[in-house]
């Protein structure tokens, strides 16, 4: 079987896609876009998905691996952000299969990006607990222990300091909403990873996101015991990710 397989990142504004050398994690294609459709219902994004895929003019034995906003649990979306409610309990795995015509992977879309780092970016070959995080409208994290992946780790939404969901309070989102300078973002994602190093003892941050590509203006005011560094794939890790998973599961 052919190493290459499709990766997909859905987004409540966006999808991406492209085909992935998942031996080497490269774009073997042009990455595309089309936009989310309105409302963001299921049906509507499985055929903005097929176009996409379609745009690709792949032959259509290659596996093709869908990463999504939400908690993917067994193939099936149990939360939504950003798109329409009725994602919630869906059996997106089914949706996506049918539509396409061959066999489909969905995946959290953190979780995505994080095996992409862990087997090709930054977390490579490291050892132990990593947390990779990504900053965005919220905080998208994913877990790793010896390189394996523990799933669907929603750390955005844990309250700090009685303020619930503490993403809102120190996502990229806030930064744009409240023009807060990076000094004063720094501030709040020190008292962010601060919390998950005194919980989870990990070995390595990695930070994703596109605000990555700035990550000398906030990530040396952090102070940690543990190294955090930016990730390497920057947009491309849900794509990456998402075929890579596509990939070893068919």
């Amino acid at each position: 079987m052919s190493k290459k397989a499709i990766g997909i990142d859905i987004g409540g504004t966006g999808i991406k896609g492209a085909v992935v050398h998942n031996k080497r994690g490269e774009l073997v294609s042009n990455r595309l876009r089309v936009a989310t459709p309105e409302g963001g219902e299921p049906e509507d994004i499985a055929t903005a998905v097929v176009d996409l895929v379609a745009q690709l003019d792949q032959p259509t034995d290659r596996p093709i691996g869908i990463c999504f906003p939400a908690v993917v649990q067994h193939g099936h979306t149990q939360s939504a952000a950003n798109v329409s409610d009725r994602w919630v309990g869906l059996d997106a795995d089914k949706l996506f299969t049918e539509a396409l015509g061959r066999h489909t992977h969905v995946i959290n879309d953190a979780d995505a990006a994080g095996v992409a780092e862990i087997k090709f970016g930054a977390g490579r070959k490291q050892s132990g607990l990593v947390i990779m995080t990504t900053l965005g409208t919220g905080i998208g994290s994913a877990l790793f222990y010896n390189g394996v992946l523990v799933p669907n780790a929603e750390l955005g939404h844990i309250d700090i300091g009685g303020k619930t969901d503490f993403e809102t309070y120190a996502a990229y989102s806030a930064v744009e909403r409240e023009g807060l300078s990076f000094e004063a973002w720094a501030e709040r994602l020190q008292v962010y990873y601060s919390t998950l190093e005194r919980l989870l003892v990990p070995d390595l941050f990695i930070v994703g996101g596109g605000i990555s590509k700035q990550h000398e203006e906030f990530l040396p005011l952090l102070k940690l015991k543990t190294r955090i560094v930016p990730a390497e794939l920057r947009n491309s890790a849900g794509i990456i990710g998402a075929a890579a998973l596509a990939y070893i599961s068919e």
